[in-house]
């Protein structure tokens, strides 16, 4: 397992450098940045100042080399065009624990409402709740997450005390800061009750078709037995593979729920730095959305062997 984890380390380093790459490139063939927003006004002289500051007076490939050394060495980006002073470091200390708030408010209420969903339509195959869960999920996973922060904003905004901007701020009470936490989070619950009910139900349905369940049932065990022991458990493996990349996005953010609700929170900042095409945060940003997919994706295959000890590392 040790020779599995290294080698795997390994492997998500050199992907890590190929995306730096790609990314760095492929953002220099793109005409426009940041800077020439910033200077339109400016005579020449300052122009000149600010391209040399940021390093764009360079050739390409040295550019490249200097972000290589400040990636590999320091961890850093450079400053934000847009927002100088801002880096990645003082991004992830000011905007992440408000990110990792609302993800995880949605992941602790959604994820476990979705499995047990899921767990009664398939205990209850054919039968009227069944088809409501079945059908309420294909409906609401025609909506976009955009649109139900959109509705929850219009029908429930400034309601009851709710608020549509901003959130809780350090020495709120616990009414107060609920009213700022509340919307966001259930405009991104719906997609994982859904998500999960639909995969946990699928993942039975096919566990109680197995032979090891029809042996259960001869051997004479009762149903709930039989469906905790080796139904929930064998469905809970295809689980493994998406519940990782659930958790990786506490980290990465709501892009469109933050932007939507104007929380000061690291995915709004991403669509504003892209928007604005803040070269530094972009590249900064998609490297670490890239090295926490990779973790999740490692952790992944890690559970399959907690899960299912039937599953080896060779």
């Amino acid at each position: 397992m040790v020779k599995y984890i290294l080698r795997r380390f390994g492997e998500m380093i050199i992907l890590l450098f190929i995306i730096f790459t790609a990314t760095f490139f492929l953002l220099a063939a793109v005409p426009g940045n940041a800077i020439d927003q910033k200077m339109e006004k400016f005579p020449e002289s300052v122009k000149e100042n600010i391209v040399h500051k940021y390093g764009f007076d360079k050739p390409v490939l040295e550019r490249y080399a200097i972000s290589v050394k400040n990636f590999v060495i320091d961890h850093q980006f450079g400053e934000s065009i847009v927002n100088p002073g801002v880096t990645l470091s003082s991004l992830l200390k000011d905007k992440m624990p408000i990110s990792m708030q609302l993800s995880a408010r949605q992941i602790l209420f959604g994820v476990p409402i979705g499995m047990i969903l899921g767990i009664i339509a398939a205990c209850n195959r054919g039968k009227r709740i069944d088809y409501f869960i079945v059908i309420s999920s294909l409906v609401i996973t025609s909506v976009p997450t955009l649109v139900f922060a959109l509705l929850l904003q219009k029908y429930f905004g400034g309601r009851y005390g709710l608020q549509i901007i901003g959130w809780s701020q350090p020495g709120m009470g616990f009414v107060d800061g609920l009213s700022y936490t509340l919307l966001p989070t259930l405009s991104g619950v719906f997609g994982y009750i859904v998500g999960y009910s639909r995969l946990v139900r699928t993942t039975m349905l096919d566990s109680i078709n197995q032979e090891y369940t029809m042996t259960a049932r001869a051997k004479g065990l009762s149903e709930a037995r039989i469906i905790y022991k080796h139904v929930i458990r064998n469905s809970f493996i295809p689980v493994c593979t998406i519940l990782p990349g659930t958790i990786a996005g506490v980290i990465g953010g709501s892009l469109f729920i933050e932007r939507v609700f104007s929380i000061p929170g690291i995915g709004a900042y991403y669509t504003t730095a892209v928007s604005q095409r803040d070269i530094p945060m972009i590249m900064g940003q998609t490297m670490l959305y890239t090295l926490i997919y990779l973790v999740s994706i490692l952790v992944s295959d890690i559970l399959y062997t907690i899960v299912d000890p039937r599953i080896k590392f060779q």
